[in-house]
């Protein structure tokens, strides 16, 4: 999947003003010793140029041709740019070789001839490395405001769900299942999953004004789950100073609404199944990868505070729920799918809306519903210099994608904008985060949780 690829809703063709110019960036906060350019040039490159550029690859060519940018050369040892400083202005590495830091005690290098070059080095409003250069080194610049106009972050859009044709891709698009598939979506006549009736009870009645004793009624007839909330009061997630051994001592810790989100979260299992035994195996990747990545975001909402932690339980589970109905609906259509790999390479092109709409159909409210869409909108940027709910499932799910076959579609994770909101953003030799590689026992507590 192209990392922005929103295929359920049509891009604006509107232009960038005719007088906007890309700001050299040591203009633009002078607190910053950075380099002056050798070379400044305005120069316009073709569009066959721009449109290898992630994520320019995935908007509207009329849009990309209109992009305002800027050549600027620079010279060796050159400081282009500093850690933490503001920038309007996103960058792509031409030609030369850069050393990119995102802390006092990592860095890498990156030269035109690499696979990254399509990657920006920044994306935000803050740089998340010093990005010095070692070679003579040309760098394109190209007003960032094309980022606000790919994400479309009015309140509107993400408080909608609007059943609109969806562009599939070339390869797929005479596709006769993928064709069904859409027809289906478009007509709202796709089998979506509803939940478990302990988590549909209890969510019924948390809209109203219940006591801890009706909700320990309400949990008490799923043995399952009530096993698994007083495991989770226990557990070192929670710091407990005393054991407990009942669901009502177990809820009184955790608190009703906290509850509430993680009977959901542990009632999703039931979720993930396929008659089919291919299929099956497919929701079963799906559910563990889940779990990897709800584990994450629990980790990472604690450790940065923020965030509720059991709302980021919550939202790392459901980011990739489009899935589901996807699968069910191959299993429906036997004769009609294509093979298992075709499938799996489509699921990323289809997944995100179906699961906004999913969510929607389950009652979520808008902050969890709209997470499958921008769940790898790398980069997602909100107003707020604080970390929100989807910086952290964005962070947790570049983060679960490390050593993977994915990896290498993946930006470095000090170019998203999620990473300069990290309280600790500190990174191991691997470029992986710290906060994370020193919880394992945490995530793996987590995991043992929900699983």
């Amino acid at each position: 999947m192209n990392w922005f690829t929103k295929l359920f809703s049509p891009h604006s063709n509107r232009a960038l003003p005719k007088n906007k110019s890309v700001v050299s960036p040591h203009h633009q906060n002078h607190t910053f010793d950075c380099s002056e350019p050798i070379h400044t040039e305005a120069k316009k490159h073709s569009l066959v140029t721009l449109k290898k550029l992630a994520p320019l690859r995935d908007m509207d060519d009329s849009y990309v041709e209109q992009l305002v940018h800027t050549t600027l050369s620079y010279a060796s040892g050159a400081v282009i740019i500093r850690l933490g400083q503001q920038t309007n202005s996103v960058f792509y590495l031409l030609e030369g070789s850069l050393e990119l830091q995102p802390d006092s005690d990592n860095h890498y290098t990156l030269s035109a001839e690499s696979s990254g070059t399509n990657l920006p080095l920044n994306s935000g409003k803050l740089c998340g490395a010093t990005i010095t250069a070692t070679t003579d080194v040309t760098i394109l610049a190209i007003s960032g405001d094309f980022i606000g106009h790919w994400l479309g972050k009015s309140q509107a859009q993400q408080d909608a769900v609007e059943l609109i044709d969806i562009a599939l891709p070339e390869q797929i698009a005479d596709d006769r299942f993928f064709t069904s598939f859409t027809a289906a979506y478009r007509e709202n006549k796709l089998s979506l999953p509803s939940l478990p009736q302990v988590a549909l009870k209890l969510k019924e009645a948390m809209e109203k004004d219940i006591t801890i004793k009706e909700a320990v009624k309400i949990i008490g007839v799923d043995a399952a789950i009530v096993a698994k909330l007083i495991q989770l009061a226990n557990s070192p997630l929670y710091s407990p100073i005393s054991p407990i051994t009942n669901c009502h001592a177990a809820v009184t810790r955790l608190g009703l609404n906290q509850t509430r989100k993680l009977v959901m979260g542990i009632s999703m299992k039931q979720l993930f199944h396929c008659q089919n035994p291919q299929l099956m195996e497919k929701m079963q990747t799906l559910w563990k990868n889940s779990l990897y990545l709800s584990s994450l975001s629990f980790v990472l909402a604690q450790d940065n505070g923020t965030v509720n932690p059991e709302d980021a339980l919550l939202a790392g589970l459901i980011s990739d729920i489009g899935t589901i109905p996807i699968l069910h609906f191959a299993e429906q259509h036997p004769n009609e799918y294509p093979n298992i790999e075709v499938l799996e390479s489509a699921i990323p092109f289809l997944s995100p809306q179906v699961g906004t709409l999913t969510l929607h159909t389950l009652g979520f409210p808008p902050e969890l519903a709209n997470i499958p869409n921008y769940a790898e909108d790398w980069f997602y940027e909100s107003d707020s210099d604080k970390l929100n709910l989807v910086d952290i499932v964005i962070l947790a799910k570049l983060h679960s994608y490390f050593g993977t076959s994915r990896a290498k579609e993946i930006p470095y994770i000090n170019a998203i904008p999620a990473y300069t909101k990290l309280t600790n953003s500190k990174l191991t030799p691997d470029f992986s985060l710290d906060v994370l590689h020193k919880a394992q026992h945490r995530i793996a507590a987590a995991m043992n949780f929900l699983s």
